[in-house]
C-alpha cells in the first residue's frame, strides 16, 4: 500500500481554514509547542519565581489600595466619593478584559501576554507613584488594572505549562498559596508602608520587582502552544465591554446607586453578552468559553468556584463591620482576627494541591465546601459576647475548607481544558474568583442595608449558603464526563 503524504493524513477539521470563524475546533500550532512535560527543575524554579512574583504585586495591589484611600483623598484634596474610583476602575479594568487578553495568549502565546502585561503594570505603578491629580492617578490605575489582566488572564496556564503533570497540583496549590498569602499581608505592607512614608511608595516598591520579574522572565518562561486563527477584534470589544457593565453594576449596587441605574447596566450587559455569543458561534476558541463550558466537569468547576468566592467575598465585607460596629474592637484586634482565615489557606492550600493529584477534585473540593460551609454558620452563630478563641478557631475552620477547596479545584477546571485552550480556561479561574468576590462584596452590602446591625450576620449565613451550593456542585463533578 502506497503511503500517504501528510496532507492526505489530515483530517477534514484540520484541512480547514485556519481562519474560518465556524472552524469546529481550534488548529494548534506545534512549532511553539513546550517541552512535552514541564520545564527542567533549575529554569523552573526561575521560571515560578518570576510568576508568582509578578501574581503576588497584581493580588497585594487592590487590598494596598483600599488602605491608602483616606492618604489620598487628603493629598489630593477630593471627596471620599471620587477616591473610592481609584479602586473601583483596577477592577474593572481587570475583570473586565481578562478574557480577551486570555483569547490573545491562545493566538500569540501565554508568555508574550504575560510578559506584556507585567511590563505594562510595572510602568503604570511608576506612574501612579508620581500621579499629581486624581485624573491622573485613574488613568495610571486602569493600565495598571490592564497590566494586572494580562498577568492574570495567563497566569494559571502557564503554571500547567511550567510544572509537569505529575506537579500540576503542587503547581495549583503554590498559586493559591500566593494568592492567599498576598491578601493576608497586604493591609500589613500598606499600613507598615504608610507609617513611614508617603501613599505614593504603594506604587512605587512594585518597580524593582516588576524589573526584576521581567528580567527573569524573558529568559526562563516556556513557549506554548498557539492557536491558529486571528484575534477576533470586535468580539473582543464586546466582551471587554460586556464585562465592564457587569461589574459596574454590581459595584453600583453595592454602593445604593439608583436601582434604574443598576437595571440598565445589567441589562446592556446582557444584550451584549447574547451579540458575542451570536457572533462567535461555532468559534474555534470563544472568548466566551462556551466551547469549554460543554464540559460538564468545566462547568460545574466553574460553577463551584463562583460559589465559593461569592462565600468569601460576603465574609471579608460582612466581618470587619461585625468585629468593629457589633463588638466594639478596633481596626487593628479585626486585622489579627481575619488572619486566620488567610493564614489557614497558605497552609492548605499546598496539601490539598498534592492530595489532587492522587483523588477526584469533586471529592476533595466537596468536603472543603462542607468545611467552609460549616464555618461560615458558626460564625453566623456566635454568642454575643464572644472570646477571642471563639473567633479564632471559627476563623480556621473556614480557612481550612476554603484552602482545600481552592488547588483541586483549580486543578479540575485547567484539566478539564484542552492544552490549546489553556488560555480560555485560565481567564475563567481568574474570572470566576473576582467575580465572585465582588458579587459577595455587594450581597453584603445589600444586607447591611435590609438587615441594619443584624446585616453582618445575614450575611455571613448566606455564605454559609453559597458554600453549601458549592459542595453540591462540587459532588456533581464524580459523576460527570467529558464529551468524546
Amino acid at each position: 500500500m502506497d503511503a500517504k503524504s501528510p496532507q492526505e493524513k489530515k483530517s477534514p477539521q484540520e484541512s480547514q481554514s485556519p481562519h474560518d470563524a465556524r472552524s469546529p475546533r481550534p488548529r494548534v500550532t506545534s512549532a511553539a509547542a513546550p517541552a512535552p512535560d514541564g520545564l527542567p527543575p533549575e529554569r523552573r524554579r526561575l521560571a515560578i519565581l518570576a510568576i508568582f512574583t509578578a501574581l503576588a504585586m497584581a493580588s497585594l495591589d487592590t487590598a494596598i489600595a483600599n488602605v491608602a484611600l483616606p492618604a489620598i483623598a487628603s493629598d489630593l484634596h477630593v471627596t471620599p466619593a471620587d477616591v473610592v474610583w481609584v479602586v473601583n476602575i483596577y477592577q474593572i479594568a481587570m475583570v473586565a478584559t481578562l478574557l480577551p487578553l486570555a483569547a490573545l495568549g491562545e493566538i500569540v502565546g501565554h508568555q508574550r501576554v504575560y510578559l506584556g502585561g507585567l511590563v505594562l503594570f510595572t510602568l503604570a505603578s511608576l506612574l501612579c507613584a508620581f500621579a499629581w491629580s486624581l485624573p491622573t492617578l485613574l488613568v495610571a490605575r486602569l493600565l495598571q488594572g490592564l497590566g494586572a489582566s494580562g498577568i492574570m488572564s495567563v497566569n494559571t496556564a502557564l503554571v500547567r505549562f511550567v510544572y509537569p503533570r505529575r506537579l500540576h497540583g503542587h503547581g495549583f496549590g503554590m498559586n493559591a498559596l500566593v494568592v492567599a498569602t498576598a491578601f493576608t499581608i497586604g493591609p500589613t505592607v500598606a499600613s507598615s508602608l504608610l507609617s513611614v512614608g508617603p501613599w505614593t511608595w504603594l506604587f512605587g516598591v512594585n518597580v524593582p520587582f516588576g524589573i526584576a520579574a521581567v528580567l527573569v522572565g524573558m529568559r526562563t518562561l516556556p513557549q506554548t502552544p498557539r492557536l491558529d486563527h486571528a484575534f477576533d477584534l470586535p468580539g473582543a470589544l464586546l466582551t471587554t465591554a460586556c464585562l465592564g457593565l457587569f461589574i459596574t453594576a454590581i459595584g453600583s449596587g453595592a454602593h445604593d446607586a439608583d436601582l434604574r441605574y443598576v437595571a440598565l447596566l445589567l441589562a446592556g450587559a446582557i444584550l451584549l453578552g447574547l451579540l458575542l455569543m451570536r457572533r462567535q458561534a461555532g468559534h474555534p476558541a470563544p472568548m466566551l468559553p462556551i466551547d469549554l463550558f460543554r464540559r460538564p466537569m468545566f462547568a460545574l468547576s466553574a460553577v463551584t468556584a463562583m460559589c465559593s468566592f461569592a462565600c468569601q467575598g460576603l465574609a471579608f465585607v460582612s466581618l470587619p463591620f461585625y468585629f468593629e460596629h457589633n463588638l466594639g474592637l478596633t481596626a487593628v484586634a479585626t486585622g489579627f482576627l481575619i488572619t486566620p482565615w488567610s493564614l489557614t489557606v497558605g497552609i492548605m492550600a499546598p496539601i490539598a494541591g498534592r492530595l489532587s493529584n492522587h483523588y477526584p477534585a469533586g471529592v476533595l473540593g466537596g468536603i472543603g465546601l462542607v468545611v467552609l460551609a460549616i464555618g461560615m454558620a458558626l460564625l453566623a452563630t456566635l454568642p454575643e459576647a464572644p472570646r477571642v478563641i471563639d473567633i479564632v478557631w471559627r476563623m480556621v475552620v473556614c480557612g481550612m475548607g476554603f484552602g482545600f477547596f481552592q488547588s483541586p479545584n483549580m486543578q479540575a477546571l485547567m484539566s478539564s481544558a484542552p492544552s490549546g485552550r489553556s488560555g480560555g480556561a485560565s481567564g475563567i479561574v481568574a474570572t470566576a474568583r473576582l467575580t465572585g468576590q465582588t458579587t459577595g462584596a455587594a450581597l453584603a452590602a445589600l444586607c447591611f442595608g435590609l438587615f441594619a446591625a443584624h446585616g453582618p450576620t445575614v450575611a455571613l449565613a448566606l455564605g454559609a449558603g453559597f458554600a453549601a451550593v458549592g459542595s453540591v456542585m462540587s459532588f456533581l463533578r464524580l459523576v460527570a464526563t467529558r464529551p468524546a
